[in-house]
C-alpha cells in the first residue's frame, strides 16, 4: 500500500489486504436536488465498485457511476422524460460528453466501531475535487450520505451564486447522494 503525506511517500506492507467486490445488483445510489419551489429525486446506476480492507478495517475503494442512467422517481410521463433529459444535458451533467462520475476513496480513519471518516476525490463532468465524509461500514453493508456542491463541478444552471436574477427558478447549489453498497470480503 502506497501512501503520500506532506510530500513524503510511505510504503506499507499489507499481508491481510482484501479488495472486495461490490454487488452492484444489490447496491443503490439515490439523489435528491431541491429548488426554491420544491425538489426532485431518483436513482442512478453503479457501473462498478470495489472496497479495500486490511484485516477487515476499511481503507478505501472506488465507485463508478453511469451518468446516462439518471432516473427521476418522483415524476411520470412527459415530466419525467423532460427532467431526465435536462439533467443529462449540457446545462447539468452533460452525460453525452461525461458518461461517468467517480468517487475514489483513500485516506480512511476509523472513528467509531462501524464509522469511518473518509477522504477522497469526487469527479463529475471531468472535474475532480477533494471530498471528506463519514461512512458506516459493517457486515457487508456500506452507507454514505454526501452533500455535493454542483457548482464546483461546473454545473451552474439556475444557481443564485452565478445568476442573481434567477428568481423563483433558482435551484440550490447542493444536492444529496445516498450510496448503499452491498459487498463481500
Amino acid at each position: 500500500m502506497l501512501r503520500v503525506e506532506h510530500g513524503n511517500v510511505f510504503l506499507r506492507f499489507c499481508f491481510n489486504y482484501i479488495k472486495s467486490n461490490v454487488d452492484i445488483t444489490k447496491s443503490t445510489v439515490y439523489w435528491k436536488g431541491a429548488k426554491l419551489t420544491g425538489s426532485h429525486e431518483g436513482t442512478i446506476e453503479i457501473l462498478s465498485a470495489h472496497l479495500h480492507f486490511n484485516e477487515k478495517v476499511f481503507e478505501g475503494g472506488e465507485i463508478i457511476i453511469d451518468m446516462n442512467s439518471i432516473n427521476c422517481t418522483d415524476l411520470s410521463g412527459d415530466s419525467k422524460k423532460n427532467i431526465e433529459a435536462h439533467l443529462k444535458d449540457e446545462d447539468f451533467f452533460f452525460s453525452e460528453e461525461y458518461p461517468i462520475s467517480k468517487l475514489v476513496m483513500g485516506n480512511a480513519k476509523k472513528i467509531d466501531i462501524n464509522t469511518y471518516e473518509v477522504e477522497g476525490d469526487m469527479t463529475i463532468r471531468g472535474v475532480t475535487n477533494a471530498i471528506k465524509f463519514k461512512a458506516k461500514i459493517n457486515d457487508g453493508k456500506a452507507r454514505v450520505k454526501l452533500k455535493i456542491d454542483r457548482t464546483k463541478y461546473g454545473v451552474k444552471y439556475a444557481s443564485k451564486s452565478f445568476f442573481k436574477n434567477v428568481g423563483d427558478k433558482m435551484i440550490y447549489d447542493d444536492f444529496d447522494l445516498e450510496v448503499n453498497l452491498s459487498y463481500s470480503l
